[in-house]
């Protein structure tokens, strides 16, 4: 035998297992329990589908043709500046972190001075950020305030001041502040304010800012902020019944404010309010559920993306008639990022598809369409067929929808089948549309496996009924539309019944194992990631108040005697003796969301049961930013190889030895 420490853990590992087979080492900070050692010819295999790139853009430049997207070359997304369509990159940030990938977010430039750029970000991973400050003229990123930042911040359309959001008087309420980045001397509280808020935009004279107080994901209100006094006045009602509110605009002469809503309906829509009268009057279609819009810099015309189920719209309007621009060369996919060029009427997005990730413009005068980025892939997606937009009903008549993504024709036979559950639940941004898989490719192409991303009831973006659909005691619906899917599975003549493997990360992670729970026997293994365990702890230990209100809305409120058995009841660490089947459990060590004290409860009373346990603890990782670096997310992915080569491919390399 031979001693090892890994993660300061002693282990004792045989001296002949790194004999047979080369194997990958644990990265720093990730401990391993009943895992076997993975074959280096594992991480082998992954390593052209870890090196793809992806581009979104971040900032137009004020007064060039110049943008700044985020790539990542290595751990961690950094800035680049592109001077033009199809024009090189040229790398602008160079954040370290420590060993973590933190995130870079919210990079814009003060719209009066091109040469300065700001972003958010925390060296440590965390999710409370601070103000970075790009300078041209020095080519260097410095910490320009120190702050504790959620929301994205916003810059007074006048130019010099950013507004932002921050919680370090209390380390629970969000207040407001304002500075000039280039002198945090200047840093001003706009006032102290109780709960959480989010700055959306500033008046045309810079006077006035619009923010959102957010209750719960699907409960907030809009208020008209001064600059100067911080005095703060009402843009919605509080009577009349909760409601959702959204990317708040001012229009282009200041006298009315733009807003997504579900007010007095079930779909989202655009909605305007007279700032004299306080009057609200919608300007879409019911019809139309709006993902999100952006006015053009003259305000005369208005960027739009309607959501069409499994695809997306994007529309031009011209704001006088609300009538859309024809745009016949707009290429397909899911848009995101919508930005218009200052002074100009050139709209440039996001462009996400079955294929990959890149930015793109289209002139709404003109029509014409630039395409500014190219990222690289290391296979050939043609060889994948085309994803298949799936429609499930569930057995108490609910309808919800996914897609399926499946492996090329050179796998015959009937297909192992991995059933992924978004997080959220929610959350907007984690809704299942089709979309480039990144590393997920190897597990189609490499290994034969299709993937099938449902969007369950509680899912955000098909109305507020279904997105409330599982509230409470509603949880028990989310578990049958678990059972509809496998209904579908097994009658798929191309679907292996026998073979589905459930995964999800937090959310996701707690369906995972409660669906693994219910449906044990119609499952081969669960592979989970920061999931909920155990509703009562996660809803007690939560350290933001905010969000522990927030979580108690979506849940249910474990104060309440009754609720609290019916969350203990669907707690996956109260029925473990239940799940049977193998089970790969990965969660942050510093997760401030879900604790991991929570995994390891699971971990030990699932060891009862006699099936594989495989665990891995990362010791640098919080909630949002798991797995952190680009060694652990390699990691990952080995494990979950390894966990379905073994378990349902059994075809698994046997190096000889565990760690």
């Amino acid at each position: 035998m031979r001693n090892l420490v890994c993660a300061g853990v002693l282990v004792l590992v045989p001296a002949f297992s790194f004999a047979q087979e080369k194997t990958v080492p644990i990265p720093p900070n990730v401990e391993v329990e009943g895992m076997p050692a993975i074959p280096q010819s594992i991480a082998d295999d992954l390593a052209p589908y870890a090196q793809f790139r992806s581009a979104q853009i971040q900032a137009w430049h004020p007064t060039k043709r110049q943008i700044v997207i985020s790539t990542t070359f290595g751990a961690t997304p950094q800035l680049h500046l592109v001077e033009g369509p199809g024009r090189d990159r040229r790398q602008l940030t160079w954040m370290g972190g420590g060993g973590v990938s933190p995130t870079l977010s919210s990079p814009s430039f003060d719209p009066a001075d091109g040469n300065t750029l700001v972003f958010a970000y925390d060296p440590a991973g965390g999710e409370a950020r601070s103000i970075y400050r790009y300078d041209f003229t020095t080519g260097q990123s410095v910490l320009a305030v120190r702050a504790r930042i959620r929301y994205n911040p916003i810059w007074l359309r006048t130019g010099k001041w950013l507004v932002y959001d921050s919680n370090e008087r209390n380390l629970k309420d969000k207040d407001l502040y304002v500075v000039d980045p280039r002198d945090p001397k200047t840093k001003r509280m706009l006032g102290e304010f109780t709960g959480q808020w989010s700055p959306h935009d500033s008046s045309p004279d810079g006077k006035t800012i619009v923010v959102n107080e957010v209750v719960s994901n699907d409960e907030t209100y809009l208020w008209t902020v001064t600059v100067q006094t911080g005095e703060k006045r009402a843009l919605t009602p509080r009577e009349g019944g909760r409601a959702f509110w959204s990317n708040a605009r001012f229009s282009g002469d200041g006298k009315r404010v733009y807003a997504i809503s579900d007010r007095g309906g079930d779909l989202r829509r655009i909605w305007r309010c007279d700032l004299a009268s306080g009057q609200w009057t919608a300007v879409t279609p019911a019809s139309d559920n709006i993902d999100s819009f952006e006015f053009s810099p003259d305000g005369a015309q208005v960027a739009l993306v309607v959501d069409r189920g499994a695809a997306q719209e994007l529309q031009v309007l011209d704001v006088g008639s609300m009538k859309p621009r024809s745009l016949p060369g707009l290429p397909k996919g899911l848009f995101a990022e919508l930005m218009w060029r200052p002074g100009s009427h050139e709209l440039a997005f996001d462009l996400g598809s079955f294929v990959r990730r890149d930015v793109y413009s289209v002139d709404a005068s003109l029509g014409t369409v630039s395409r500014w980025t190219t990222s690289e892939l290391t296979f050939n997606p043609d060889v994948l067929p085309a994803p298949e937009v799936v429609e499930w009903k569930s057995s108490d008549g609910i309808t919800f929808s996914g897609v399926l993504y499946r492996p090329p024709a050179k796998f015959t036979g009937r297909r192992p089948v991995v059933v992924n559950f978004h997080g959220g639940p929610d959350d907007i941004r984690f809704r299942e549309q089709i979309r480039f898989l990144g590393r997920g490719n190897y597990f189609l192409n490499e290994l034969g496996i299709a993937l099938v991303y449902p969007n369950v009831r509680g899912t955000a973006g098909y109305g507020k009924k279904f997105q409330e659909m599982d509230n409470g005691r509603g949880r028990d619906g989310v578990i049958k539309d678990v059972g509809a899917v496998l209904d579908w599975i097994a009658a798929r003549p191309d679907l292996d019944s026998g073979r589905v493997v459930f995964t999800g990360g937090s959310y996701g992670g707690w369906l995972s194992l409660e669906a693994g729970v219910v449906y044990n026997s119609r499952i081969a293994g669960i592979m989970e990631g920061a999931g909920i365990t155990d509703f009562i702890t996660y809803l007690e230990q939560q350290s933001d108040p905010g969000r522990q209100a927030t979580r108690r809305v979506e849940y249910g409120d474990e104060r309440d005697p009754q609720m609290r058995e019916y969350l203990k009841s669907i707690s996956p660490l109260t029925r473990a003796a239940e799940l049977k089947k193998p089970t790969l459990i990965m969660h942050p060590g510093k997760d401030s969301r879900v604790p991991v004290a929570q995994a390891q409860e699971l971990v030990t009373a699932l060891k009862a049961n006699n099936a594989p346990v495989w665990y891995l603890e990362f010791a640098d990782a919080n909630h949002d930013n798991f797995p952190t670096t680009q060694a652990n997310q390699d990691f990952v992915f080995d494990a979950q190889i390894l966990f379905l080569k073994t378990f349902i491919l059994n075809d698994a390399p046997k190096p000889g030895g565990t760690w």
